[in-house]
């Protein structure tokens, strides 16, 4: 057998063009860590690190005598039969239950309005129900607080120019909705921006196959652009469970102008701050943010449950 037998045999050689190219592979696949980095490593500082420490704090107690004593699960026995943690779970539920499908609904319609290409100036009004979410919520909820106030603020001097009774916006039974009209204000440009992306994605041969079969614009809207924004409304959905039993800023500002309804566990987010920078509780606050996260990731499975058992047949 020849040399050159013998090497056909063992197959072909590798070329130097070919090593070049698998080298270059090689060190491109290396590279991807390498670029990674930086995220992980801020991830676990800055997310995994603190999310493990609030872990440990929360099987910890602070006792006069002994210092800071392991408790295992007595901080979440407590809390799962705390009155004020239950109330403002309680009470942020029902905030999501009002609030939520009312600001959908009408970002739906500005979507749905604005795709439509009947609406004159359609660009100045999409950044005009947009411009909201800019201003930041703590503005946002001084600016309403102040039109919500019973003796300075301009619903309550116009009633009494009138011989009304001033409105109580910031009483007991008013509050909540006051709450979630000032959400709704706020987030109602985020969701229909969400939402109007979605509608400028779908293929303009849907809309001339509906077209050739006599569709009309409502029929268009109902069978063909509400079917296509299912992911879209899923995905403005479950942002707004996160919200809702996150809310925070809105009740807290608030509370300076009516402390007698507000409380500082008015919600379960501002009664967590309460019992760590006013109280001094770090452990216990530390277990009501592991019980509201908990609480919020089984809002948020349910609403993904809900949504998969409704799209099968």
């Amino acid at each position: 057998m020849t040399a050159t037998t013998a090497a056909s045999a063992k197959g072909p050689r590798r070329t130097g063009p070919t090593r070049r190219r698998l080298g270059g592979a090689r060190r491109h696949g290396a590279a991807g860590p390498l670029f990674v980095a930086p995220f992980l490593a801020l991830f676990l500082l800055l997310f995994l690190a603190p999310l493990g420490y609030a872990a440990y704090l929360s099987l910890f107690q602070e006792r006069l005598i002994g210092g800071n004593v392991f408790v295992g699960l007595d901080n979440y026995v407590k809390a799962l039969q705390d009155p004020l943690l239950l109330h403002g779970v309680g009470r942020v539920a029902l905030f999501f239950l009002i609030q939520v499908p009312l600001m959908l609904v009408l970002a739906l319609l500005f979507a749905l309005a604005l795709d439509s290409g009947l609406l004159r100036l359609a660009r100045v009004i999409r950044l005009g129900i947009f411009v909201p979410y800019a201003v930041p919520s703590v503005v946002a909820t001084l600016m309403w607080g102040y039109l919500y106030g019973p003796d300075f603020g301009p619903f309550a001097q116009l009633s009494r120019e009138l011989d009304f009774s001033a409105p109580h916006f910031l009483s007991d039974s008013w509050m909540l909705g006051s709450l979630a009209n000032i959400v709704t204000w706020e987030f109602v440009g985020y969701n229909m921006i969400i939402l109007y992306a979605a509608l400028r994605t779908i293929p303009s041969e849907l809309y001339e196959a509906a077209a050739m079969d006599g569709a009309g614009a409502w029929r268009v809207a109902w069978s063909v652009k509400l079917p296509a924004l299912r992911p879209a409304l899923m995905l403005t959905l479950l942002f707004s469970v996160i919200g809702s039993f996150q809310l925070f800023n809105e009740p807290s500002l608030l509370m300076k102008i009516a402390p007698d309804v507000i409380s500082s566990s008015y919600t379960a987010n501002l009664y967590a701050y309460s019992l760590a920078f006013t109280g001094n509780q770090l452990n216990y606050a530390a277990t009501v943010s592991f019980l509201l996260g908990l609480v919020i990731v089984i809002a948020s499975y349910a609403v993904l449950l809900t949504a998969n058992r409704r799209r099968t047949p």
